[in-house]
């Protein structure tokens, strides 16, 4: 997965390119899909940034082995992001997960 691949996932889902945050919670790891997006005039981001941004993401999303992880929970998901509620999608990442958990992203 490239950010540009995940970019066009969110296109096709939610038809916004919608910004992309990791966090950590409880000891585990989500993407979380936020209510902001590139096209609102007040998106903290220029597009090279956002584009900059969504390749960095998908770029730990390929190392962590969860592209599928990701991208099935986005077509299969009813929830939409919306102010002050992103979608969160929980990351599997079997017996590496503590590896990960050390590491700032």
């Amino acid at each position: 997965m490239t950010g540009e691949e995940l970019h066009q996932l969110l296109i096709n889902k939610w038809g916004r390119s919608y910004d992309i945050q990791l966090r950590r919670t409880q000891g585990k790891i989500f993407v979380q899909v936020m209510w902001r997006y590139l096209e609102q005039a007040s998106f903290p981001m220029s597009e090279p940034e956002y584009f900059e941004h969504l390749g960095a993401i998908a770029t730990y999303i390929r190392g962590w082995d969860a592209v599928q992880q990701v991208e099935e929970y986005i077509q299969a998901t009813k929830q939409r992001p919306r102010l002050g509620k992103a979608v969160s999608i929980p990351l599997e990442l079997g017996g590496r997960t503590s590896e990960w958990l050390l590491e700032q992203f």
